[in-house]
């Protein structure tokens, strides 16, 4: 099968050459041009230009920064709906705004396209070893006979959830429960550190017991060794945190948790923001 991926940053890359592993041809854009070297290397075609996707190929893939990046990509004046065939299928991997997800679908249903959500989360060691959790919103019927035979080359756990925007809307979720727990990493740290313990012991024993979690797994082990790379980066996590408190507000809930995380990870410095991985909140509480 042909297809186009836009947007080939830090799992984007390791999505796209799994595809490419599968068998499938692959054409590929990216903003920063060099971020498409590998890709190309190993055989994909490079796009001039966003718009150009639909010509060469059958299912487009996205993965960008912001929902105002996924309207441009999709809505935009050069945007994929310009050039969108009867037939075609889309499908957004960006953690977006669920009604953006489902005024996307509504336009490309217009000209006989279909649009789908699927954002993800399991980071860059998720992309990178396809063991992604993959959240779906669109057509039922096309998301089983198009979309899922291929996400299941990206991901173990893959969830059909309705409707356009609903995968949107899981993915939401899923940042609330991992904003609460990154605080919990952080402070239970803290206070490891501030009463002594040795915390390479301190995260072996905690890890495998009842104070363990994803976050614990994954990002702890950064945190004690000083590395904060991105596997997800700390200004794209405040978007997706602002977005729920977004659709919070809409619902009039409210989630203190979910407040509190927001407000340490946006008094962070500026550039830890735009240039760390989400274990950075460490820095914050000084550990």
């Amino acid at each position: 099968m042909k297809i186009a991926w836009i947007g080939t940053g830090v799992m984007g890359e390791s999505m796209a050459g799994h595809l490419m592993d599968a068998g499938h041809e692959l054409f590929v854009y990216n903003r920063t041009k060099s971020k498409t070297d590998n890709l190309v290397k190993r055989g994909a075609t490079l796009l001039n230009e966003i718009k150009d996707a639909p010509e060469f190929a059958e299912v487009i893939f996205t993965m960008v920064g912001y929902p105002k990046d996924v309207e441009e990509v999709y809505l935009g004046e050069n945007g994929l709906i310009t050039t969108a065939k009867k037939g075609q299928v889309f499908v957004d991997m960006t953690t977006s705004s669920p009604n953006l997800a489902e005024k996307i679908n509504t336009k490309f249903l217009k000209v006989g396209a279909y649009a789908f959500d699927l954002p993800v989360t399991g980071g860059d060691v998720g992309a990178r070893n396809a063991t992604l959790s993959i959240m779906a919103g669109g057509d039922k019927k096309v998301f089983e006979e198009v979309v899922l035979p291929l996400v299941e080359k990206l991901g173990k756990s893959i969830t059909y959830f309705g409707e356009a925007g609903k995968g949107q809307y899981a993915k939401l979720a899923n940042q609330i429960a991992i904003a609460t727990t990154m605080i919990s990493v952080a402070e239970s740290f803290k206070f490891a550190k501030e009463v002594g313990l040795d915390l390479d012991s301190f995260f072996k024993t905690v890890s495998t017991g009842s104070g363990g979690s994803f976050s614990m797994t994954s990002y702890a082990p950064r945190i004690l060794k000083g590395d904060y790379e991105p596997g997800s980066f700390v200004h794209h996590f405040i978007k997706d945190m602002k977005l729920a408190l977004e659709e919070c507000e809409k619902m009039n809930i409210k989630l203190p948790g979910l407040e509190t995380t927001y407000k340490v990870y946006n008094e962070l410095e500026e550039i830890v923001r735009k240039t760390n991985g989400t274990q950075a909140i460490a820095k914050w509480y000084d550990i």
